[in-house]
């Protein structure tokens, strides 16, 4: 639940706040290469626990993408499905090459180097703020550090580099 939970239970803060939750969109939601549960996925059963999952008609569990490894998972924690369902909170995506875009412009731009999870969110706001009125607050939870995801960035950027 990350940040979302302190402001949730915020009373003063209903109707005041929009509440984003970025997933994992891999290589986009046509392609069946992602883990965005809400976009792609379906109500269902994982491990015991009831929530969205990415899933046949069966039941069975797909696989999933991302280029971020700790977003890779069929599954969405069912606090994260309850909020989605009352509308609570709104859920959307990003691409691996939106959050990578996100990656190097907050490290080239900000000095932070974001954990790929993170980077997902980076995106979503680079993508909204300039829509927003100048007088918005935008909070983003950063979730980690990206020092451990350095290196797989620098090879997927220079792999992408070399093929353009």
């Amino acid at each position: 639940m990350g940040l979302f939970h302190a402001f949730l239970s915020d009373k003063r803060s209903k109707n005041k706040i929009k509440y984003i939750g970025v997933e994992a969109g891999g290589e986009g939601i046509a392609s069946g290469r992602h883990a965005a549960r809400f976009a792609g996925g379906s109500p269902g059963v994982l491990q015991g626990t009831k929530s969205y999952l990415l899933q046949d008609n069966e039941g069975n569990v797909l696989g999933t993408h991302s280029v971020s490894a700790g977003l890779d998972y069929a599954s969405v924690g069912p606090e994260h499905a309850y909020l989605h369902d009352i509308k609570a909170v709104s859920y959307t995506y990003a691409t691996d090459t939106e959050a990578l875009g996100a990656f190097e412009t907050l490290a080239k731009t900000e000095g932070i180097i974001p954990a790929l999870e993170s980077s997902h969110a980076v995106a979503e706001a680079i993508k909204l703020v300039p829509r927003l009125p100048k007088s918005s607050i935008v909070i983003i939870n950063l979730s980690g550090r990206g020092d451990k995801d350095v290196q797989q960035v620098a090879q997927i950027l220079s792999a992408d580099k070399a093929v353009s």
